[in-house]
């Protein structure tokens, strides 16, 4: 049987548990620290991972999709989250920060070249940053595209997913006035930078709990309750960048700069029934660009944890090793 193959746990897909050997604070400029990590290889093959969000954090399963005979794996959280400080904060926190950082992360490293592997907002992220800097990305590894148009977001918190999670987004609606439910991102947005902290934990989980009951496919309906201050992050950071259009020129600037790395080999995994970010965006970017494979996982949602998602991205980044002839 092909080791991918059946509904197994995404676990058995993944690669044991590795611990970091290269754990740092990186002082990037502006009053932010951000937080580091290096594991696998040390003169493995570089891969660079872009959590999602903005505002999600990286975590230790996101080195377990590599090998770590092969790769050489850099995990970083984004300005104002996870460990990166000051917390939550969305001063001088816009994509070409992060763009910055990036940078100044591969040249701290000593990196001339690495692989870009994001889902989500990181796939927003590595898209944008390919784009800006095309010259030291070898590839692009993609999950579950989000490509930053106002139609993805009208999408998510104008109530189309939630014609198909009618009592899920009750509960994210409600708590706002009905004379504001026209502008979810402007409506919570005035609550999550408000100055009150329990507000704005109240609401930042509310945010959080809307997107993670609608990350897999397997869902109930219900997102759990994220901790407090994991929250207020998540939440504060994506409403900031979705409300300034995630920093970019013009609506549709990703699809519309896509020459720039028409040359660049991409793979975009995308689960067929993602609720967050629907297959539409995966398939028009992958019809753009003239390098770049789509693999639709069926029976799959938005999480990266999804069984049918993690086999799929485990088994292109084996192939890529493979091809670079170091397994």
């Amino acid at each position: 049987m092909d080791k991918f193959s059946g509904q197994k746990s995404a676990v058995q897909y993944l690669y044991p548990p590795i611990d970091p050997f290269d754990q740092r604070m990186l002082d990037v400029g502006d009053g932010h620290k951000v937080y580091l990590e290096q594991s696998g290889k040390p003169d493995g093959i570089p891969v660079v991972v872009f959590h999602g969000g903005p505002g999600g954090g990286c975590s230790p399963a996101m080195r377990r999709y590599f090998d770590p005979k092969v790769y050489r794996i850099i995990l970083f959280d984004q300005r104002g989250c996870g460990r990166s400080q000051p917390h939550a904060s969305v001063s001088e926190n816009t994509t070409w920060h992060l763009v910055r950082d990036i940078e100044l992360i591969r040249e701290t490293l000593e990196i001339s070249q690495w692989i870009v592997f994001g889902g989500s907002w990181g796939a927003t992220l590595a898209l944008i940053y390919a784009q800006a800097h095309p010259e030291p990305v070898l590839a692009l590894v993609l999950r579950g595209v989000f490509l930053a148009t106002q139609s993805e977001l009208d999408w998510f918190y104008g109530g189309g997913a939630g014609k198909f999670w009618p009592e899920t987004w009750a509960r994210f609606a409600d708590l706002i006035p009905e004379d504001e439910q026209d502008d979810m991102i402007a409506a919570y947005n005035k609550r999550l930078f408000g100055g009150h902290l329990p507000t704005e934990i109240k609401f930042a989980r509310a945010w959080a709990q809307w997107e993670n009951a609608l990350a897999s496919i397997h869902s109930s309906g219900h997102g759990g309750e994220a901790p407090g201050e994991y929250a207020r992050a998540f939440a504060r950071l994506e409403n900031h960048y979705f409300t300034h259009g995630a920093f970019l020129d013009y609506d549709g600037q990703i699809l519309d700069r896509i020459s720039r790395i028409a040359h660049i080999p991409g793979v975009i995994v995308q689960g067929r029934y993602d609720m967050i970010c629907p297959p539409e965006n995966a398939w028009k970017l992958a019809r753009a660009w003239p390098n770049a494979e789509l693999k639709m996982v069926k029976l799959a949602g938005h999480a990266l944890s999804e069984a049918g998602i993690s086999a799929e991205l485990v088994r292109t980044m084996d192939r890529i090793a493979e091809d670079s002839g170091l397994t």
